[in-house]
């Protein structure tokens, strides 16, 4: 189980992890929460029909790792082969979704976050610095959004955009001052399959 899911009965996950994976775990998720933002329930006061109605952003981020949490739903790949017109008429579908989309999808980042750091909060509560986490398979779909956030984020620090990029960060040199941040990104990957994994049937 070290350093890996592992299923357990119930349909749910287990993992080991120690004192020092909790804390990076846990820091990664608090810096996930702080760049996603405040969501529309927080600016919306006590109404709750107006936060139903809230209209998000038709724009896309600026940070780099946000256009990568938060992509525009129209262009992608192949986009720069568009005409000017199919590129206008992408950029305007894009603004349209996003302005209906994107409160609902940073909302749903914020709470798998959330979930993730109070079951690590639950394991400190145990007391003995390392711990087995147990989740459910509602858990562990929770903390399968948030290591894919999380590797998405990394990712776009590190300038990630195919697999071969990811195989030149196994040849980072240890004094390249990228390996820390390379390291977390292949552990939270190893992370994230495993617990695919046992969410298979």
């Amino acid at each position: 189980m070290p350093g890996h899911f592992e299923p357990i009965s119930g349909g749910g996950a287990a993992v080991a992890l120690d004192e020092v994976e909790i804390s990076i775990i846990r820091s990664l998720a608090v810096q996930l929460l702080e760049l996603i933002g405040p969501g529309p329930a927080e600016e919306a006061g006590d109404d709750p029909l107006a936060e139903l109605f809230a209209e998000g952003p038709s724009e896309p981020p600026k940070d780099p790792v946000l256009q990568r949490l938060l992509p525009d739903a129209y262009g992608g790949p192949g986009a720069d082969a568009a005409s000017p017109e199919e590129a206008a008429e992408q950029r305007a579908y894009s603004a349209e979704f996003r302005r209906f989309t994107e409160n609902d999808l940073r909302a749903g980042k914020r709470h798998n976050a959330l979930a993730v750091i109070r079951s690590l909060d639950r394991l400190d509560a145990a007391g003995d610095g390392g711990a087995v986490l147990e989740l459910t398979p509602d858990d562990s779909r929770q903390w399968l959004g948030t290591l894919n956030d999380l590797r998405l984020a990394i990712g776009a620090r590190l300038d990630v955009t195919d697999e071969e990029d990811t195989d030149l960060l196994f040849r980072l040199p240890d004094e390249d001052p990228r390996k820390p941040m390379v390291m977390a990104y292949l552990w939270l990957g190893g992370l994230q399959e495993t617990l695919v994994e046992t969410l298979m049937p």
